[in-house]
């Protein structure tokens, strides 16, 4: 499974204040972090400081890859921002996100063809974000025909089936996990990606819920997630649901992990 670290996000109030103050040393020391602990790439989100930025993603980008050779997932709503932050991101790239909204779409994809980046796809239009599967997949369907028209590559698009909060809807963790296996099924070659975190919302022992979603979801045919590679129990739950799925040959990377003590929580 691919790992997108989330931690160096705006909304967080240490991450804010870093941002604000310009400090890369504490920005740096979260992704370091996070690499050491197993992330393939870093999510960087400057969406907190709406007028600033642009000049704030691209600083991040550049503060982080000063340490790392790790590409960065760009977490931005912003096709400025993005633009910004690809032009001075080494390396392949990964947009988070384009959608099925028509002026974001347009906005993104020039960004994506020019830069050979890979993109993460909502499951949202300009209606919304359907409460069923169909719907969803209904989305997905336009989003991989369209991108793969304008020559992206099948293994360059994560679709995100958009996971809501238990919390308000009963049924957004089955919801989300047939809408994966649905799409694992007639597209092979396409990846899935969900925010891990954004099911347990509002509910107390989130990280217990995290845990169980992820190797759910994998069992269904996810390919990626965004979360938080410092939660050793999970990163622990996943290496062993991994080996179970048959995802990891002659058990190669459970006992890696064994002999490094990851299991020992």
């Amino acid at each position: 499974m691919l790992i997108i670290g989330e931690r160096i996000n705006s909304t967080r109030e240490s991450i804010a204040r870093a941002i604000a103050a310009r400090d890369a040393g504490h920005i740096q020391r979260e992704a370091l972090a996070q690499i050491e602990a197993g992330s393939d790439y870093v999510d960087v989100n400057a969406g907190a400081f709406a007028g600033e930025e642009p000049e704030l993603l691209a600083w991040l980008v550049r503060a982080v890859q000063e340490v790392t050779d790790k590409p960065l997932c760009l977490d931005t709503a912003n096709a400025q921002a993005a633009a910004a932050a690809l032009k001075v991101h080494k390396g392949k790239a990964l947009i988070n996100s384009v959608t099925g909204q028509k002026e974001r779409y347009q906005a993104f994809l020039p960004l994506v063809k020019e830069y050979g980046c890979g993109i993460i796809a909502l499951c949202l239009d300009d209606s919304g974000t359907p409460g069923d599967v169909p719907g969803r997949l209904a989305i997905a369907r336009r989003l991989i025909e369209n991108l793969t028209a304008q020559g992206i590559a099948p293994a360059d698009i994560y679709i995100d089936p958009l996971v809501h909060p238990l919390s308000v809807e009963t049924k957004a963790g089955l919801i989300a996990i047939d809408t994966i296996a649905s799409i694992a099924q007639e597209y092979p070659q396409v990846g899935t990606i969900v925010g891990l975190s954004n099911i347990s919302f509002g509910l107390p022992a989130r990280a217990r819920l995290n845990r169980l979603f992820l190797v759910l979801a994998l069992a269904h045919g996810l390919k990626a997630a965004i979360l938080d590679p410092t939660d050793k129990r999970m990163m622990a739950d996943l290496a062993t649901a991994e080996t179970i799925l048959g995802q990891d040959e002659y058990c190669v990377n459970y006992l890696t992990a064994y002999r490094a003590g990851k299991f020992n929580l």
